[in-house]
Parts: C-alpha cells; sequence; structure tokens
C-alpha cells in the first residue's frame, strides 16, 4: 500500500482529525500560560494525567475520561496553592511533576498492565485511535478553541496585569482557574497525538514562534494556532511517508517541525525588531536624553543619516560623536 492509498484508510482520517484539533486546541491555551511564565505547566498536568490513565486502566473506565477528571483536578489544586502563596510556583509544579507519574507508574502496576500500554499514551499513538476519541477529543478541542478566542480580552487582561484586572472588575481568580482546568483539557486532548510527556512542547513551541514575527497579542494568538495546526499535521504526514523505511514515531516528528520553525522564524524576528528600531528610534512617550549643542559639524545630517534621533516639537536633532545637530520642519516618526 503506498502512503498516499494509507490516508484513504479510517484509521488515518481520524488520526488527521486528532492531530488537526490538537495544533489548534494546544497553542490557543498555551499563551495565556507563556503569557503568565507559565510555560512549564502543560508538563506538569501532562504529568499528572499519567495517574488518571493508569486509574482507567485499573478500573476498566475509559482511560480518556479519567485522565480529563484528574488533570483538572491536579491543575485547580495547583492554581489554589499558587494563588494563596503557599509555595512558590517551581516547587507547586514540581509536586505535579514527581507524584503525578510516581503515581501513574505505581497504579498500572498494580492493574498488571504493560509498558506498552502505558507508552501509548506517553508517547501519543495515533494509530490506535477510535471514533469515539476521535468525537470526545473534537467536543473538547471545540470547547477549548472557543472559550480562548472567545473570553481572549478577559484571560489576557488576567495574564498580562492581575492587579489591573481586579481594579476593573474581574473575577482574576475564576480566570486563573478557568485557565488551569483549559490547561488540563488540552493535554488530554493532546495525550493520544504527541504523548503526555511531549504535549508542554506544543503548547508553547508554536507560541514562541509566533512572538518572534508578531507585535499584538491578538495576531500571536491566531499564528500560534496556524503554527499549531501546521506542525500537528505537518508531523503525521511527515512520519507516514518516513516510517515506509525507518520506523518513525508522530509525537516526535510533531515537536521537531513546531521546533524547525522557530529555528526559522528565531532570525527572521531578529530582522524584524532591528528593522522596527531603526524606523522608530524611540518608544512611544519615552523622554530625549539630555544632549548639549555644538558647533558646525562637516557632517551632513538627516532622517537618512542614521544617527540616534532626539525628538522635539518642530525638528530633530541627530546625535553624532557626542554633538547635536538639528533638522527642521521634520519629526522622528516620520522616518
Amino acid at each position: 500500500m503506498s502512503p498516499l492509498e494509507l490516508f484513504a484508510e479510517p484509521f488515518m482520517q481520524r488520526a488527521l482529525i486528532a492531530a488537526l484539533l490538537t495544533g489548534l486546541a494546544a497553542p490557543a491555551i498555551g499563551t495565556f500560560l507563556v503569557q503568565r511564565r507559565l510555560a512549564l505547566m502543560g508538563d506538569g498536568i501532562g504529568h499528572v494525567a499519567v495517574t488518571g490513565v493508569a486509574i482507567g486502566l485499573l478500573t476498566g473506565a475509559s482511560p480518556l475520561w479519567t485522565a480529563v477528571l484528574v488533570a483538572v483536578l491536579g491543575a485547580v489544586l495547583i492554581e489554589v496553592i499558587r494563588e494563596r502563596g503557599q509555595t512558590n510556583g517551581d516547587v507547586a509544579l514540581a509536586l505535579l511533576f514527581y507524584g503525578g507519574l510516581a503515581g501513574g507508574i505505581f497504579i498500572s502496576g498494580l492493574a498488571g498492565q504493560s509498558a506498552s500500554a502505558l507508552n501509548r499514551y506517553l508517547f501519543g499513538s495515533l494509530n490506535t485511535i477510535s471514533s469515539s476519541d476521535v468525537l470526545v477529543t473534537m467536543g473538547l478541542a471545540i470547547a477549548v478553541v472557543g472559550l480562548c478566542v472567545g473570553l481572549a480580552p478577559q484571560l489576557f487582561a488576567v495574564a498580562q496585569d492581575q492587579e489591573f484586572a481586579r481594579v476593573a472588575g474581574l473575577r482574576v481568580r475564576s480566570y486563573n482557574v478557568l485557565v488551569a482546568v483549559l490547561a488540563a483539557v488540552s493535554v488530554t486532548v493532546a495525550m493520544r497525538t504527541v504523548g503526555l510527556l511531549l504535549v508542554s512542547a506544543l503548547m508553547v513551541v508554536p507560541v514562541a514562534t509566533s512572538q518572534q514575527v508578531t507585535r499584538s497579542f491578538r495576531t500571536t494568538l491566531g499564528a500560534a494556532m496556524a503554527l499549531g495546526t501546521l506542525a500537528s499535521v505537518g508531523g503525521l504526514v511527515a512520519a507516514t511517508f518516513a516510517s515506509y523505511k525507518v520506523n518513525v514515531a508522530p509525537g516526535p516528528t510533531i515537536v521537531l517541525l513546531a521546533l524547525a520553525c522557530y529555528a526559522i522564524a528565531w532570525p527572521i524576528g531578529i530582522w524584524l525588531r532591528r528593522r522596527a528600531r531603526l524606523r522608530e528610534p524611540f518608544a512611544s512617550g519615552q523622554a530625549a536624553p539630555e544632549h548639549d549643542a555644538c558647533g558646525e559639524h562637516p557632517h551632513a545630517h538627516g532622517p537618512g543619516c542614521g544617527h540616534l534621533a532626539v525628538p522635539h516639537d518642530d525638528h530633530v536633532d541627530y546625535v553624532h560623536d557626542g554633538h547635536r545637530h538639528a533638522v527642521h520642519g521634520a519629526h522622528y516618526d516620520e522616518h
């Protein structure tokens, strides 16, 4: 069977749908986690979800639903601990890391399951996704994306400045808990695609990539979701074609493709930021530095000379070699 014929198979179509939904949902909530400097929260929740998967294997229930339940409880707990200041955020995340992973391995041993049963959730297994898994994933992913996009202004305000959000009348605690719950749901949505141990990469790397080339939060959110979809679907397709010659897993391929996008965007971002600084030497509202006047200078200064511009009401001073050179009738924001 050729690779193109393989995409006509039902299991491959289910895998493509799951990859598409994961690529949309994970970066959507990851944008707010990165904004709050909680980029590693996805890793902590992923380790807690291992315990949920093990409970499902032990009880015979659906591992997807038990993982959702345990991950949500763990995320809410870490948010409550962080808010009340009983311990630092990194310490609380460390508790999630160690306790969740150890509990999952211990319970799966009690269930008598082999390591391969747990590996499907740790590293992803798109080829074993059932129709019911796709429906559950679709519902959860749509809920995550809908809430992230619909409540983007409120979630951004809380993530950016919680004191300002409180003054503005927002329920900061409720929105923080909502972000934690959505992160937990996104982790369980992505566990069959990239695996619980790699899910944080899909939540963070597309966001970091989009931040290199965008300047507004809304643009960053949209670009991150687009890049996440590209990495998920593109990684699955690349792994499918490569599997005819070597044994390539889709999960790591998706993450490596996302990292490759970041490697491409990074120098582009440096160039764009440098170009923006040259075009607008001073940030909006920034006061000009003190400078002294001097006499004539043989160099002709102007908007295109490339020297530091000092803004004034009716002219621009270009500072060169410690001297000021005035160009009247122009403003620095016109260059």
